[in-house]
């Protein structure tokens, strides 16, 4: 999904228990803004193993959660935290297994 020539695509997961979810879905827009993301979408019902099928399947680089608590304990990387302020290096982002890259073959 990530080229030389495109962003990374990111989708915003706020679990449904969230309420009010306003002052979350503001922190992870201005993340994924600071970061130069593309949007592909915000997700707000589904659980999060649809969302990590998202990351497995390809349709998302990065996933953006509003705060650490949001995180499930089960998580794959990439994901972000907006909270945490400016874009995380890797080293400093808790990492679940690692599953592997999948890449398009390259064109002409």
């Amino acid at each position: 999904m990530v080229s030389s020539l495109s962003r990374p695509v990111a989708a915003i997961w706020i679990p449904s228990h969230v309420d009010p979810i306003e002052p979350h879905l503001l922190a992870c827009l201005d993340h994924a803004r600071r970061c130069r993301y593309d949007l592909l979408g915000i997700v707000t019902t589904a659980p999060w193993d649809e969302v990590r099928q998202m990351m497995i399947d390809g349709k998302v680089d990065v996933v953006v959660v509003a705060e650490r608590e949001h995180l499930p304990p089960d998580r794959t990387p990439r994901i972000e935290v907006a909270a945490r302020g400016a874009h995380p290096s890797p080293a400093s982002s808790p990492r679940g297994p690692v599953l592997p890259r999948r890449r398009r073959p390259r064109q002409g």
